[in-house]
C-alpha cells in the first residue's frame, strides 16, 4: 500500500494568500523605483543639455541665443533620448532648459541661468513629490 502525499487544499489557499499580499507591497514598491527612475533620466539629461548650451556659448562668444536645440544635440548626442522632451529658451546672456519626466507630461524638469549669471533648478509635479524636493512646485 503506497501512502499519497501533497498539499491539503488549506495549505495551497494558505499559500496562495502568503504570495498575494507579497505582491500586493511588492509592485507599489516597484511602480516608485520605476517613477524616480524616470525622473533621475530628466534630472540627468537637463543638466547634460545645460552643459551642451555652456559649450555652445563659450563656442559663440558667450551668446546663448545662438544655441538652437539642434546645436545642443549635436554638441550632446545622448540628448536624442529625450529629444522629444527637451525645451530650450535662450536670450543673449540667460537661457532656460527643460525636460519633462517619460512617466508624466505633468512632470518636469528645468535649469535657469538668470542674466548675473545665478542658475536655479525647479522642478513641477503632479502633487506628488517624485524628484522634487517640494511637492508641485519646487526645486532638486
Amino acid at each position: 500500500m503506497q501512502s499519497e502525499t501533497g498539499l491539503s487544499l488549506p495549505e495551497v489557499l494558505v499559500t496562495v494568500v502568503v504570495v498575494g499580499a507579497l505582491a500586493a507591497v511588492a509592485v507599489p514598491a516597484f511602480r516608485d523605483q520605476s517613477d524616480k527612475g524616470s525622473d533621475a533620466e530628466a534630472k540627468s539629461a537637463a543638466v547634460m543639455a545645460a552643459k551642451a548650451i555652456e559649450d555652445c556659448a563659450a563656442e559663440r562668444g558667450g551668446r546663448y541665443e545662438l544655441c538652437s536645440e539642434e546645436a545642443l544635440l549635436e554638441i550632446q548626442p545622448s540628448l536624442m533620448d529625450v529629444a522629444d522632451r527637451l525645451v530650450v529658451q535662450s536670450g543673449l546672456r540667460h537661457y532656460e532648459i527643460g525636460v519633462t519626466s517619460r512617466r508624466d507630461p505633468n512632470v518636469s524638469f528645468r535649469v535657469f541661468r538668470a542674466t548675473d549669471g545665478s542658475t536655479t533648478r525647479t522642478c513641477t509635479t503632479n502633487g506628488e513629490r517624485g524628484g522634487c524636493l517640494v511637492p508641485t512646485t519646487g526645486t532638486w
